[in-house]
């Protein structure tokens, strides 16, 4: 019988702002489950720049422990919830529940305007313990690595999320540029896209060139590149590609993507930039070329085991790093650097 203790450690950010610093605590109390929740007791966290973006004070937070990307066990369950569930492997995610009633969620839920966010508005995964309501985690297969699995949880179930969005207006063969390619994100949507049948395009520096054809890119390009629009042109029937993903938080990225887009493309956010920022498109341009500018956060958990399917097959795997929960801080301003190739993990302590 597992042995539930009554503190535990977190990483904790009281004033969030411009590379502010996490708290590592050991007085915070271990939640109880209500009704219809589970306590888990997590391995890994994946360090998602979401979460970065809340530490800086980009993003509002209202809780003071970030992270959304936890694989645990289930150590308690609270009332109504089964016993089954004790000693599983599951995720928790940026999603954290939906209301499941509004107008919203009887369409796609993952938008619901009533939803709350693991370490956005309640309690993230930087730290030893999080309860979850039982419905929203996600079952883990036994077969998968949980440090693998984490960063699967957000970046892959984000482009995963993206590149289903596609099926209404792309086919088989079509042309997909990620701008941000070779990121946590990027690199996995070129193994996603490539599954589901596209040419994938990746879009980065040149340091990230390696890890974005080993992903299955068709082709790469530095996106320094005073020629980049044009090379893309050229190598997609001159006249654009079909659909592009802009996963990275830059101003010229989304630029950029205005000029690589054929007519009838699709455009899909994902990155954050400034608050302020707005991609640079007038109507008539959206109405001579018939564009479509698409929103996408996350995915259905449906989506979520599709890709977990995806993964024990061998066709998806994240290239991260496991750091030491100690290193946090370290961890954050490689972050800030964008130093970090793929996707950074955090190990939890297990006592």
């Amino acid at each position: 019988m597992t042995t539930i203790p009554t503190h535990q450690t977190a990483a904790c950010i009281d004033t969030p702002g411009p590379g502010a610093h996490l708290v590592l605590r050991n007085d915070i109390p271990v939640p109880s489950p209500v009704a219809g929740e589970v306590l888990i007791k997590l391995e890994f966290t994946g360090f998602c720049h979401s979460d970065l973006h809340n530490i800086d004070g980009d993003l509002h937070m209202t809780t003071n422990v970030p992270g959304h990307e936890g694989v645990g066990r289930v150590v308690q369950v609270g009332q109504d919830v089964s016993s089954d569930m004790l000693g599983k492997r599951v995720g928790v995610k940026w999603l954290q529940k939906s209301c499941m009633k509004c107008p919203t969620c009887k369409v796609q839920y993952t938008n619901c305007l009533n939803q709350d966010n693991s370490g956005r508005n309640v309690p993230g995964t930087f730290q030893q313990y999080v309860v979850s309501p039982a419905d929203f985690v996600s079952l883990i297969p036994e077969d998968l690595e949980p440090e693998a699995v984490a960063p699967l949880l957000c970046a892959g179930l984000t482009m995963y999320g993206a590149l289903s969005k596609l099926d209404k207006f792309c086919e088989k063969g079509d042309w997909v540029v990620i701008m941000g390619a070779g990121g946590g994100l990027g690199h996995l949507g070129i193994q996603i896209g490539k599954e589901m049948g596209y040419r994938m395009i990746g879009v980065d520096s040149a340091a990230k060139k390696d890890i974005v054809l080993s992903s299955g890119a068709t082709a790469f390009f530095d996106f320094t590149d005073e020629n980049l629009i044009s090379n893309i042109h050229t190598l997609t029937d001159t006249i654009g590609a079909h659909a592009i993903l802009v996963v990275v938080g830059s101003e010229t990225a989304y630029e950029q993507s205005i000029h690589l887009l054929r007519p009838l493309g699709t455009l899909i956010c994902i990155g954050f930039p400034r608050p302020d920022f707005h991609i640079p498109i007038t109507p008539q341009f959206c109405v001579d070329r018939g564009l479509r500018v698409l929103g996408s956060v996350v995915g259905t958990e449906t989506e979520m085991q599709a890709l977990l399917q995806l993964a024990r097959a061998g066709k998806v795997s994240t290239h991260y790093q496991v750091f030491e929960f100690q290193e946090i801080n370290a961890v954050a301003d490689r972050m800030r650097g964008y130093a970090v190739e793929g996707r950074a993990v955090m190990r939890i302590p297990s006592e």
